[in-house]
């Protein structure tokens, strides 16, 4: 099969970090901010990451709280949300999750 030698891409397209200077910013605080967490399907897997959340909004509803494991059972996402107060919170959120040895990705 050929390959197009043409982008497909519509005119203006944007491609990978060119995102436009003035692209919408997060306006702080912000409610119903969502966490993604993906790591590997352990015990407690959960509870790990709710306590960490807790640290970073300690009004974290856990009634919104959605679970889901990978078709194989091999790794469990784990969608939270949380009031977001700025860039910081977000940042050092990210890095604390990202030490657990379970975890293998934040969005």
């Amino acid at each position: 099969m050929k390959m197009p030698t043409k982008s497909t891409l519509p005119k203006g397209a944007i491609l990978g970090n060119n995102a436009p200077k003035d692209a919408p910013k997060i306006e702080f605080p912000c409610a119903n901010y969502p966490i993604k967490v993906v790591g590997n399907c352990i015990a407690g897997y959960d509870a790990i990451i709710i306590e960490v959340l807790r640290r970073y909004d300690a009004k974290l509803d856990v009634s919104k709280v959605h679970a889901k494991d990978s078709a194989k059972g091999t790794f469990r996402s784990i969608t939270l949300y949380i009031t977001a107060t700025g860039k910081d919170q977000l940042e050092k959120l990210h890095a604390e999750l990202m030490s657990l040895d379970c975890v293998k990705m934040v969005m």
